[in-house]
């Protein structure tokens, strides 16, 4: 049974935080389980999967509300059609992912978390680190996050390069026209584009072998850009010299190959995990949702 259509019905597609949940009860009828063919709205986070079979299971859908920047998972083929609005949560997280990729730098090249072990494992001994400093740094993905992590990772860097759909004119940065240009040319990998077909496994065997046996690769976009297996080899067999990784092909399992592996850092998926962010991001899904009940434009619909 729903409720009025004071209260419209509304699916939680994954995790929100209790204070987001207690929030989005006061103002709609809330299903996390066989959520009803009236619901008229979704609220999901970046990796949630709305494709054409669950849309159809809602005939009255007028928004998805997501909890993040990621979409790859939305069927925005299927939502233009049927006219349901999609809504992301962009530059409140920002800040956060892009600090969370310079830390995954340089923990991997200065050996934080191995040395950090020993230490609590009661011993003393230097695991010897790479500078951090004078490295070339590329960046794969210049939107709003690549763009705020080249800002912070210019002062370590000797040079920096990128790729993006086109130059940058206004980037202080070398452009290369494709990722393995861009490993061969730098020190340091990381990956900042959105996910989907057009970047599924676009880290893969080759590019990692461009990038060489000094190299650091870091990701915080999405697991499905990097072909895991090529990526576990290439750190057994020292194609590469470390990892930094916040996410995975197959979250949240990682593979036990990797949590081996004192050369990789591993991170939960945590990029906007910070007290601030969510609050953000919660606070701009619900501004959202008002706006779009209450017949006004919406903030940040794509």
């Amino acid at each position: 049974m729903t409720n009025d259509t004071s209260h419209p019905d509304l699916y939680l597609l994954g995790g929100v935080s209790p204070a987001l949940e207690a929030t989005l009860a006061e103002r709609f009828t809330l299903y996390r389980e066989d959520p009803p063919a009236t619901t008229r709205a979704i609220v999901g986070g970046g990796s949630s999967v709305v494709d054409a079979a669950l849309l159809d299971r809602f005939p009255a859908l007028e928004i998805i509300a997501i909890h993040g920047v990621g979409y790859d998972g939305i069927d925005l083929a299927a939502t233009k059609a049927r006219g349901i609005a999609v809504t992301t949560t962009p530059d409140v997280l920002t800040d956060d992912v892009a600090d969370l990729a310079i830390g995954l730098m340089l923990a991997v090249q200065r050996r934080i978390v191995a040395n950090d072990r020993a230490v609590r494992d009661g011993g003393w001994q230097v695991d010897l680190a790479r500078r951090a400093s004078g490295r070339r740094i590329g960046i794969f993905g210049l939107g709003r996050i690549g763009k705020a992590i080249a800002e912070r990772a210019a002062p370590f860097a000797s040079a920096l390069h990128y790729t993006a759909r086109s130059a940058k004119p206004d980037f202080a940065g070398v452009f290369q026209a494709d990722i393995a240009s861009l490993a061969a040319a730098c020190d340091v990998l990381i990956i900042a584009a959105p996910g989907g077909e057009a970047t599924s496994h676009i880290v893969d065997a080759g590019v990692l072998a461009a990038l060489g046996k000094d190299g650091i690769l870091v990701n915080i976009a999405r697991g499905s850009l990097v072909d895991e297996p090529a990526l576990v080899a290439a750190l057994q067999n020292g194609t590469i010299a470390g990892a930094g990784l916040d996410v995975f092909a197959d979250e949240p399992a990682v593979p036990d190959a990797l949590k081996a592996m004192n050369q990789v850092v591993l991170s939960p998926h945590q990029g906007s995990a910070t007290v601030d962010g969510r609050a953000a991001m919660a606070a701009l899904v619900i501004a959202n949702l008002d706006a779009h009940f209450g017949g006004k434009a919406l903030l940040t619909p794509l």
